[in-house]
């Protein structure tokens, strides 16, 4: 099952054209890496699918619910002093804007889940500002997570994080997939840092250069 089709996209940024006629469908299950060099195109084509950017031309068909998808930008908090916990930032996940009480119980049993699979159970508690970079990711990563997605959409989560943070990182990734089913599709730099042969490796340089496994993206 085709979870998201992409059809002759064309998007315009700054008054120049970042992306066009770019086709591809990702199916169920799938993990996604986009490649590219910087000003290729990745970030604003991820940018596009989750509805941050507006498109010019072509389609993006979802065959899933908006609140299935759950999308992680580039450089979450990076004000340090912000004045939340852990928790409260995770919880704004599954928040019910004006509804009282904000949250039920399934929703704090998801997040102890979440909390245990992603090792963050002693960090619910701490100020945002008092952890480093990688526990900070983790804790961004658990609020998209939190309510249960079935597609995950990156841009470039590792961006400034140490070479183990980010292996890491990649390895949780690596498990959702795996283990859960969890739709992965990502903008990223650091290919050589994942460890999964099963990733299938689409690269942008404004229009699609390549579409096919990672093994076969190493041998280009």
């Amino acid at each position: 099952m085709n979870i998201i089709e992409i059809k002759n996209l064309t998007t315009t940024y700054n008054g120049h054209i970042a992306i066009k006629d770019v086709s591809f469908n990702v199916k169920q299950g799938e993990y996604v890496c986009l490649v590219g060099e910087n000003g290729s195109g990745k970030s604003t084509l991820i940018k596009t699918i989750v509805g941050l950017n507006k498109k010019d031309s072509g389609e993006i068909i979802k065959n899933i619910s908006a609140d299935k998808i759950s999308y992680l930008a580039q450089n979450n908090l990076t004000d340090i002093n912000f004045p939340a916990t852990a928790k409260e930032i995770i919880m704004t996940g599954v928040q019910k804007h004006k509804l009282l009480p904000f949250y039920n119980k399934e929703d704090h049993k998801n997040f102890e889940e979440i909390c245990n699979l992603l090792g963050i159970t002693d960090l619910a508690n701490r100020q945002i500002g008092q952890l480093s970079g990688g526990q900070r990711q983790r804790i961004m990563l658990a609020r998209a997570l939190i309510r249960n997605p079935k597609v995950l959409i990156l841009d470039e989560p590792c961006s400034g994080l140490d070479v183990n943070i980010t292996k890491d990182f990649y390895n949780i990734l690596n498990k959702l997939n795996k283990e859960t089913g969890l739709t992965i599709i990502m903008a990223t730099h650091d290919l050589d840092e994942i460890e999964n042969d099963d990733i299938r490796v689409v690269c942008i340089a404004t229009t699609v250069k390549f579409d096919g496994n990672i093994t076969d993206w190493r041998v280009v």
